[in-house]
């Protein structure tokens, strides 16, 4: 579908509008473009490598615009953790532009851009015609009402420096508000995991939910129950690396999603208002340690969610005491927190990383890693009887 640029003078103000066509060939309004000097985006703040693919992708022939979070983080001023490409162009033809790539997915197929140590997510527009989840490609018009929400919804266009908004999110960054581009009655029915990303963005974004959406997601939290382990893995990784995980559990634990994102961690939280309280401030210490280290390793971060659980294992001085030989007490804790962060289920090297350093802390000597290993592989057989 053809799309025409119009400029309307609106006594002082100069309004531009991104207008298509109907099934009729008459002209529809169909977004708000925002200059430069309205939304504010500072270019020099985008990853340069990110503005070449965009410029590949169109000196090939493709639309392709920068989108989602990343325009979100520019707009109020936030550096990105991620640049998000969109275009036009099929993954094929994608993977054709660029060698340092790959197609990813086996339903819904995008792209990866590898550029040194970065990873840069290249998809196609995708097509409403199978709801908002399906994976035919499609126009940007279409693209745009299958995101989850407003404040997500936005494309950059880095040549003009433009903001194309479909759906009012420009609006809605600005009032602090997070409203969904998906009806309620099927936003979360469709991906349960948008839950977990409205309550994610509220934290990240200082953004408010309204009742009626935050009331939609108590309702609805049980359809975790069917989402995969990997994407549940996937969003909790990032949850921990983000440096809001405090504010983020507060919202989950507020809307009953964090008993299906760490059930037994919200058993312990809902039963000991001393858990909860030294859990929560073990949180905060991670977020602390993840805005000063963001690039350590994940089985430090780990080690910030264990801390309490293990706590509440054994008498850790009397062990010690007792000289309670360290493989078998690290075999036992690490079996018992592999269970405790069910259904996240993290690299295995940096679980173990985790746990080494909190019986570290403990004055356990932990020794004799293929010992440690083979009584870990025993418990786990027996267990599985």
């Amino acid at each position: 579908m053809a799309c025409t640029i119009y400029q309307l003078d609106i006594g002082e103000s100069i309004v531009l509008i991104r207008y298509g066509t109907d099934a009729n060939g008459k002209p529809v309004k169909k977004a708000i473009i925002y200059t430069k000097q309205e939304h504010g985006i500072v270019k020099e703040k985008i990853d340069s490598d990110a503005l070449k693919i965009v410029e590949r992708l169109r000196d090939a022939g493709f639309a392709a615009y920068i989108v989602g979070g990343a325009v979100r983080d520019l707009i109020v001023g936030n550096m990105p953790k991620d640049f998000d490409i969109v275009t036009e162009a099929t993954p094929l033809r994608i993977k054709r532009l660029f060698r340092n790539s790959r197609i990813i997915g086996k339903r819904f197929r995008l792209v990866h851009v590898i550029v040194g140590q970065k990873i840069f997510e290249v998809s196609t527009f995708r097509s409403t015609a199978e709801g908002s989840t399906g994976n035919n490609f499609g126009s940007m018009d279409e693209d745009v009402r299958r995101r989850d929400f407003t404040i997500n919804a936005l494309y950059y266009d880095p040549s003009k420096e433009h903001v194309i908004d479909y759906v009012g999110g420009v609006r809605d960054i600005k009032k602090q508000v997070l409203n969904p581009v998906i009806s309620l009655d099927r936003i979360f029915v469709e991906d349960p995991v948008r839950m977990i990303r409205a309550i994610k963005y509220s934290a990240l974004a200082d953004v408010r939910m309204s009742l009626s959406l935050r009331r939609k997601i108590r309702q609805s939290a049980n359809l975790l129950q069917s989402v995969p382990p990997s994407r549940l893995t996937e969003e909790l990784l990032k949850i921990i690396n983000s440096s809001h995980m405090y504010d983020i559990v507060r919202e989950a634990l507020d809307t009953d999603l964090y008993i299906y994102l760490q059930p037994a961690a919200s058993s312990f939280i809902y039963a000991d208002k001393n858990f909860k309280n030294a859990y929560l401030e073990s949180l905060k210490n991670l977020d602390s340690f993840t805005a000063c280290e963001g690039n350590a390793r994940l089985g430090r971060k780990l080690a910030f969610l264990l801390t309490d659980f293990i706590s509440t294992l054994t008498d850790w001085q009397k062990e010690v005491a007792m000289h309670t030989p360290s493989y078998e007490l690290y075999a036992h804790t690490w079996r018992e927190c592999r269970h405790f962060v069910l259904p996240m289920n993290p690299q295995r090297t940096e679980l173990e990383f985790a746990v080494k350093m909190e019986l570290i802390e403990r004055g356990v000597k932990v020794q004799g890693k293929k010992r440690v290993r083979a009584q870990t592989a025993a418990e786990e057989k027996l267990q599985d009887k």
